[in-house]
């Protein structure tokens, strides 16, 4: 992949529902960038990167006051970290979109890990254990974002499925049938799961 992604003015998602051609297209630049055609990732991130942004700046909106990445930054370092999955099996949009929330993930847990450092431990950085749409639902108590990632490490061991049903509803904003379709389960088994693995985080997460 470029070092780092052109800048896009629109912030719309270029992914609008039912948009088959487009989800083929990034598949296919996906394989053909994992083929090592060098052309592919610059063609793949004209397609994302609108899509990459959205997911930054809802991942950001859930962090409370003191984080100090922008969508544009939280964006390029993830990029970055992309780059190092050049060899995975891509199978669709969707897919990748999975694995670029859980980049970004990766990069605020090491920005909240670096902020306590400096702090001495002091002030835990907070986010808000929301549903995946928030608009459409009620937040949850806010809650520190190492602490979360601790509780879905102990979750993976106990239910991988529910774990990764988290980092795909929560960090990658999926709706349900997009979970599905990557878990490939019903619709019906994410929502119960979805239900469960709130609930344990919850309970997890209480002070």
């Amino acid at each position: 992949m470029p070092s780092t992604p052109p800048e896009v003015a629109s912030s719309r998602s270029p992914f609008p529902a039912g948009a088959d051609s487009t989800d083929a297209s990034v598949t296919q630049l996906l394989h053909a960038w994992r083929a090592g055609d060098a052309h592919a990732s610059d063609s793949l991130v004209r397609l994302v990167y609108a899509e990459l942004r959205r997911q930054a700046r809802l991942a950001l909106r859930r962090e409370g006051e003191g984080h100090t990445l922008q969508p544009t930054a939280l964006v390029h370092e993830a990029w970055l970290r992309l780059g190092d999955q050049r060899d995975a099996r891509w199978e669709s949009r969707t897919q990748f979109f999975a694995i670029a929330a859980q980049m970004m993930r990766r990069v605020l847990l090491d920005h909240a890990r670096t902020r306590r450092a400096r702090k001495r431990g002091g002030g835990g950085v907070q986010i808000t254990l929301s549903d995946a749409q928030p608009a459409e639902s009620t937040p949850l108590d806010a809650v520190d974002v190492i602490a979360l990632d601790d509780a879905l490490a102990r979750l993976a061991l106990l239910d991988p499925q529910k774990a990764r049903l988290v980092d795909l509803r929560y960090f990658a904003g999926l709706s349900i049938p997009e979970a599905a379709a990557v878990l490939g389960v019903s619709t019906a088994t994410v929502g119960r799961e979805w239900a469960v693995a709130r609930m344990w985080l919850r309970r997890e997460l209480e002070v």
